[in-house]
């Protein structure tokens, strides 16, 4: 029989290594797995792994907690107040949205565990004894370097082992320098087998474009990981392959949200947007087939809100179609009296909600002890009332068709977001003019008034617009040198503190491998 291990045994077998030393009267016995024979000798189907390494990793964006909180609750896009007892759990999602996290945080480990023990279970498909494919080992590449570029990323050092490598060795940590080589290299040769696809369904696996879309993202960051000036042609070249497989920028902004094909999506996960919907509706925010309602959670600051196009106080209704008051499509808009059912949405606006709420039959919600469900800009962190604060929905629960709101299709990378990569390039190499026209482009899609110049701050705010929610906003405000930057709830000492550009090392992991040294700070 084939036996293989994973990164989460390993860790858990170490510290109980460490408490079994600690009691005199306890021995290890051979059937413990510290001392096991657990030598990799192959994977015994790669496909089957290949299968679960997706579901796996797209699964882990699915949550509402974790990987997409420690990426957007700490940043001025998603904010979870207190409500009464709701929310308050300890301080657990203040503490990231004002930036007073400590070491021992349960969503750092979580996170950490979780794209490490992926990292290796791509490895063990990689390696030569699994026998997998020219295009398996591609896709496993792409899978281990989407991985290991977010604990690059989040925590700036990358345990590695081999899948040959004794299992209860210390991994050896590659510097920011060497996980950039590393995933940059694993990019490259993905690239040269995965198939060239272009807009259709199969997009939800991984392809050149996909890769070329990560390669882009990894140069621009690039300077934060080896300390050089990032090559931005090469990142103009990366967004430019993707466009060459036929992706481009859309018309009609919420409905690239939907389960359909669109020439947006890059890669899509079947990963159930549940918590992009409901974790920040109320209560009596209904559908068909979710009596129950929302969880009246996940707002956003009046400052985010008040970063797009359109009258600060409200976010009303539609015409013919056409939003009112001169905002820009991105923002959305909330279905008023008479307009509520004019798209059949079960009354549920679309991007940022504030003020009074609609049923689907276009009458006014209340909350629950009867006053009106009239969500308002200003709130407090840790006293709000259910009504206070703007919400923020992407992903609705209608889809054209008035199918399940669970459906099970969540974009990961979007061409918008690859435009605005080779815009930012463009800007930072001395084009201004080309990354203009680029800010431009998108502008008059999304119905935005067009720009008569673009800096660094113009460019930020813009992809702040186009991608909020998305989970790079994290990745973003650090590399526009933002994600220190005061903003309403912050703690006063975390302002300026670049230390939080990183996060702490979980206890267990440094206990674990004393190859890891705690990031500055913590």
């Amino acid at each position: 029989m084939k036996k293989q291990f994973n990164l989460n045994i390993v860790i858990l077998s170490l510290i109980s290594i460490v408490a079994l030393q600690s009691c005199s009267d306890l021995e290890l016995e051979a059937t413990d797995s510290v001392i096991q024979d657990v030598s990799f000798t192959g994977l015994a189907d790669s496909e089957a792994s290949l299968a679960g390494l997706y579901s796996s990793t797209w699964g882990m964006l699915t949550d509402q907690a974790n990987f997409f909180a420690l990426n957007e609750v700490t940043t001025d896009e998603q904010v979870i107040p207190t409500r009464g007892s709701d929310w308050g759990d300890n301080g657990l999602w203040r503490s990231l949205h004002n930036h007073t996290w400590k070491v021992d945080h349960g969503f750092l480990l979580s996170t950490w565990n979780q794209l490490n023990s992926k990292v290796l279970a791509a490895t063990q498909i990689i390696d030569p004894l699994s026998n997998s494919s020219q295009q398996q080992v591609a896709e496993a590449k792409f899978l281990r370097a989407f991985n290991m570029f977010f604990v690059l990323d989040m925590w700036g050092q990358n345990p590695f082992r081999e899948a040959t490598d004794d299992p209860v060795s210390t991994p050896v940590v590659l510097s920011p320098a060497e996980a950039y080589a590393y995933i940059l290299n694993d990019l490259n040769e993905a690239i040269s087998v995965l198939p060239n696809t272009s807009p259709s369904n199969a997009t939800k696996a991984a392809s050149k474009a996909a890769a070329n879309f990560l390669k882009a993202k990894l140069i621009l960051n690039s300077e934060r990981y080896t300390g050089a000036t990032p090559n931005y042609q090469e990142v103009i070249n990366a967004v430019d392959a993707v466009e060459a497989s036929g992706f481009a920028l859309q018309s009609g902004y919420f409905d690239i949200f939907l389960p359909s094909v669109d020439s947006e999506t890059v890669l899509y996960g079947e990963i159930g947007i549940g918590n992009r919907i409901w974790n920040g509706m109320h209560y009596n925010i209904v559908t068909p087939d979710n009596g129950g309602g929302g969880w009246n959670g996940f707002s956003t600051l009046a400052e985010f809100y008040d970063l797009f196009e359109g009258d600060t106080n409200e976010n009303y209704g539609l015409e013919d179609g056409t939003p009112l008051n001169n905002q820009e499509e991105r923002r959305g808009f909330v279905p008023n009296a008479s307009s509520a059912t004019e798209d059949t949405n079960f009354g549920i606006g679309y991007g940022f909600l504030i003020g009074q709420q609609y049923s689907a039959t276009g009458q006014p919600l209340s909350d629950r002890a009867g006053n009106p469900l009239n969500f308002t800009r200003d709130f407090s962190l840790t006293n709000s009332s259910e009504t206070q604060a703007i919400r923020v929905i992407k992903y609705h629960p209608f889809d054209g068709t008035g199918s399940s709101s669970f459906r099970s299709h969540e974009i990961i990378f979007r061409f918008a977001d690859a435009h605005l990569m080779r815009a930012e390039a463009m800007l930072r190499s001395g084009d201004s003019g080309g990354a203009l026209a680029e800010v431009n482009e998108l502008r008059v899609i999304r119905n935005a008034t067009p720009l008569g110049s673009v800096s660094l701050d113009d460019m930020i705010d813009e992809r702040g617009r186009e991608l909020y929610v998305e989970f790079f906003r994290r990745n973003d405000l650090i590399r526009f040198g933002q994600f220190t930057k005061d903003w309403e709830f912050k703690d006063p000492a975390a302002v300026g503190d670049t230390n939080k550009n990183l996060f702490p090392i979980p206890l267990t992991a440094l206990l674990s491998n004393p190859n890891l040294v705690q990031n500055p700070g913590y």
